[in-house]
């Protein structure tokens, strides 16, 4: 579950760019291309903060796309400088800005973060160096707390994505994506997008694509992908609440179909079949 502001692929890029694409260099040698998508609504104050953190990277991203999903004011100053792409998604919600960020991307790997993430500078080189491996299709982060005293940071966050990852992982039957550090190769967006809930306000996108991932998918944590969160979360028991009940209804909507038991079992049977289809190759 996410704390940021994005739809369809149907307006053309000429339409929804503002500015060029970001492309600063080439990928090391075997490396993966790697397109970051930060969706934006109402949240231009955290969002200078999240640039300056993608600026300082040892090895900057391929893309660095902005989807701006209203209340923002004008961007054109901040993608002047800090060399990003704006695409417009009017459909307000983060499902829709999300999906239309991921379908306006070209680079392999496709990451999802927030206005308010705050990237280590060896983010994107820790990003391609994982999916440097073929095997990796799906790869989430962890956080801390950068205003908040280590210990706090440490327990809040234990809580807070702990108790999302053990809930969501019940249901899932494997370990979900999380919005503020998210990272899924292009074919698995494509398989994912078809069913993928972009017009729905009140589902979580992070959650709803760890729905929609093809069955079998792994998902990865590397704590070397985590980032840094706002407390905004932890500060508003209201919107806690409204972050648990979205959970819910993210899942409740895709039931029957998606209940654990038959979930489990589509689970089991793609990754036997990706087994056998390994040895084969073998």
């Amino acid at each position: 579950m996410s704390s940021a502001g994005g739809g369809d692929d149907r307006a053309n890029d000429d339409d929804r760019a503002r500015t060029p694409a970001a492309s600063i260099r080439a990928p090391s040698a075997g490396w993966p291309t790697v397109a970051i998508v930060i969706p934006v609504r109402n949240d231009r104050g955290y969002l200078a903060r999240c640039l300056r953190s993608i600026e300082a990277q040892s090895v900057p991203p391929d893309e660095l796309i902005i989807v701006d999903n209203g209340e923002n004011g004008d961007l054109g100053e901040l993608a002047a400088r800090f060399r990003f792409r704006i695409v417009a998604e009017p459909v307000v919600g983060i499902p829709a800005a999300t999906a239309t960020g991921f379908d306006a991307a070209s680079a392999e790997v496709l990451a999802r973060i927030d206005a308010d993430s705050v990237l280590p500078p060896r983010w994107v080189h820790a990003a391609r160096e994982r999916f440097a491996d073929p095997a990796v299709e799906a790869v989430t982060g962890w956080a801390w707390m950068p205003n908040a005293p280590r210990r706090v940071s440490r327990l809040g966050v234990a809580a807070y994505l702990g108790g999302y990852t053990l809930a969501a992982g019940i249901g899932l039957g494997h370990r979900p994506l999380w919005g503020s550090s998210m990272l899924v190769r292009r074919h698995v967006w494509s398989v994912a997008r078809t069913r993928f809930c972009r017009g729905d306000q009140r589902v979580h996108d992070d959650l709803d694509l760890s729905v929609h991932l093809p069955p079998g998918t792994r998902v990865i944590r590397d704590r070397h992908l985590s980032v840094g969160v706002s407390s905004r979360p932890f500060r508003d028991a209201a919107k806690l609440r409204r972050y648990v009940a979205m959970a819910v209804h993210t899942f409740v909507k895709h039931w029957p179909r998606e209940l654990p038991p038959f979930r489990y079992l589509r689970i089991i049977r793609a990754r036997a079949t990706r087994r056998r289809r390994g040895a084969d190759a073998a």
